[in-house]
């Protein structure tokens, strides 16, 4: 149990730090007075107060954390000044973030998001730097008999150029992209000798692993795969090239997040694949016994993950708030109070419906159910 614990609550205290600092920071940088700093939710585990009487803590649920502002009732869009405004002296009132104008605002508030995406561009960037990137062309060596990709026209020694109109850069990008297609067809585009041919391949959906032991739905379109010329080619990124390389991964994954959830919105990705809390830590807890490096990629794609979700416009979320500043600005002035504590009464129960599903999964993936 240690073994899962102990990296979970590394790979949270690290992305959730980085998220709120982002908000800490834009929240420093325009003014506006931070009392609260915190990691985890619930009773104070321990803190210290800094010079600028921020409250810095570990709390014992370590599933978020906040940053609350000063004079703030945890709510970034506050329609209602008048009440709060008179609390509180001219010096003071410098330091309300209600006060500071609409695009500081939305800066504090995409500041969570932001931090998460340049955190993943920095591991991105560190690894492709100083450990390298796969740059070997795949090669198909061998087409499984009455397989999806037999049936689909693909054939030994074809080179994979594309899926789904991803370049394939490595024989690495093969998997990834064949697992995070959605379509009922997968396109490759492979070089045969001196053309270049489109082929649509219809994959398998089997019950697999996913090398760690946990049961997932695999798409499977039969094929094995070797390095171009049987040589390997891996190599040191120098910064521009790692840059644009890292910056590439945090675009690809963000997408292919997207399509996947619009997907499942759609009824056509798996949604059984959805966990929480639990599969994290299960799932961080196999990773770390292969190293650092996998480790540290894992936590990458997690914070990739936790900024996107909070972009979605749900109320309670960065997103929602920044949704609220949307109408603020098309509409000149804020939506009322009571518009707004609507909107997060729905956002509480699409957030409560999630985790009731995300944690159903996690236990159905532990056994606990059929």
């Amino acid at each position: 149990m240690l073994s899962y614990i102990i990296p979970f609550l590394i790979l949270i205290l690290v992305v959730v730090f980085i998220h709120e600092y982002g908000h800490y920071y834009f929240a420093r940088k325009y003014g506006v007075g931070v009392t609260d700093f915190s990691i985890g939710f619930g009773k104070e585990l321990f803190g210290w107060n800094d010079k600028s009487g921020t409250r810095w803590k570990i709390c014992a649920i370590p599933l978020g954390g906040y940053v609350k502002f000063f004079g703030d009732r945890n709510v970034y869009s506050q329609a209602d000044h008048q009440e709060i405004l008179e609390k509180y002296n001219e010096e003071e009132r410098e330091k309300l973030f209600i006060l500071k104008p609409l695009y500081q605002r939305v800066l504090i508030v995409f500041g969570g998001p932001l931090a998460n995406f340049l955190l993943a561009l920095v591991i991105f960037f560190s690894i492709y730097t100083f450990v390298g990137k796969d740059f070997t062309p795949a090669v198909i060596n061998e087409v499984q008999k009455d397989s999806p990709a037999m049936v689909g026209g693909l054939k030994a020694e074809d080179i994979i150029l594309e899926i789904d109109g991803n370049e394939v850069k490595s024989i690495m990008e093969v998997s990834k992209f064949i697992t995070m297609s959605t379509g009922e067809f997968i396109d490759f585009k492979v070089k045969r000798s001196y053309e270049e041919l489109i082929l649509k391949v219809k994959p398998n959906i089997v019950e697999g692993d996913d090398g760690l032991g946990n049961k997932i739905n695999k798409r499977m379109v039969g094929i094995k795969l070797g390095a171009y010329n049987n040589k390997v080619n891996h190599v040191k990124l120098g910064p521009a090239q790692a840059l644009y390389h890292a910056g590439y991964e945090v675009y690809f994954v963000s997408i292919s997040s997207l399509k996947y959830i619009g997907g499942m919105i759609v009824g056509k990705a798996d949604t059984s694949q959805l966990g929480g809390p639990i599969r994290i830590a299960k799932i961080s807890g196999q990773v770390a016994t292969f190293g650092v490096l996998a480790f540290i990629s894992m936590m990458a794609y997690i914070s990739i993950s936790l900024g996107l979700i909070n972009l979605f416009p749900i109320p309670m979320l960065d997103g929602g708030h920044l949704m609220f500043y949307a109408f603020e600005k098309v509409l000149g002035r804020p939506l009322s109070q009571k518009t707004q504590e609507g909107f997060f009464r729905i956002g509480l129960f699409l957030l409560l419906s999630l985790m009731f599903f995300t944690t159903f999964n996690d236990l159905k993936d532990l056994g606990l159910f059929k």
